[in-house]
């Protein structure tokens, strides 16, 4: 079933890419910027430039049942299901949470404002503006999986609480690259810090 995700994300990306001619697939999308206020060590401390995301609620409990629901419905958006039939670039990283159940979010280009946006086709999909915010990051490479985060979120918990600093406990994964990729991969978890001063 992994696989058989895997390729259908991977195909739905490459069509992306290809379908337009003022898109490389050798170029790298843009990514959520951030500047690192603090490296330490195992983790980091990160300052996140506010950003527009479109995000949509997945009826899925874990990672491995809800990344394929959620990239398909955010995919249809930028590939041109919306009100301007118009292709939308594709962005880093692919972000997924648990606050409010799951959720799945994709940056919008920098290029575009709120007003600038075409609306999305389906109305699952909603368009935000997230303010800039301070969150703790902690990398790691390889293939995501449901107990890969779960041990990775503990793994920073852990950390966070051996630093004295506290946060909101709202963790998200941060997925990096497309799903044909299959070295060189990058995966965040990341939660916002509160109360912490440099």
């Amino acid at each position: 079933m992994k696989t058989r995700q895997l390729i259908l994300m991977a195909i739905m990306f490459l069509s992306y890419l290809l379908s337009s001619p003022s898109k490389s697939v050798a170029r790298a999308p843009e990514q959520y910027p951030y500047e690192v206020l603090q490296d330490l060590g195992q983790f980091e401390l990160r300052q996140y430039q506010g950003a527009i995301f479109a995000k949509t609620h997945i009826d899925a409990e874990t990672y491995r049942r809800g990344s394929g629901n959620g990239f398909r419905t955010l995919a249809s958006y930028i590939f041109g299901n919306n009100d301007r039939r118009e292709s939308i670039a594709m962005t880093a990283p692919v972000v997924m949470g648990w606050e409010d159940g799951m959720v799945m979010e994709f940056m919008m280009p920098s290029s575009f404002t709120m007003e600038t946006l075409p609306a999305p086709g389906n109305p699952r999909i909603e368009i935000y503006k997230k303010p800039a915010v301070t969150m703790a990051g902690l990398s790691f490479g390889g293939w995501a999986s449901d107990r890969r985060i779960a041990e990775k979120i503990e793994e920073l918990t852990s950390l966070l609480d051996a630093h004295g600093i506290a946060h909101t406990g709202h963790f998200q994964y941060f997925g990096y690259n497309p799903p044909y990729q299959v070295s060189n991969r990058r995966n965040d978890i990341v939660v916002e810090i509160t109360g912490w001063k440099k």
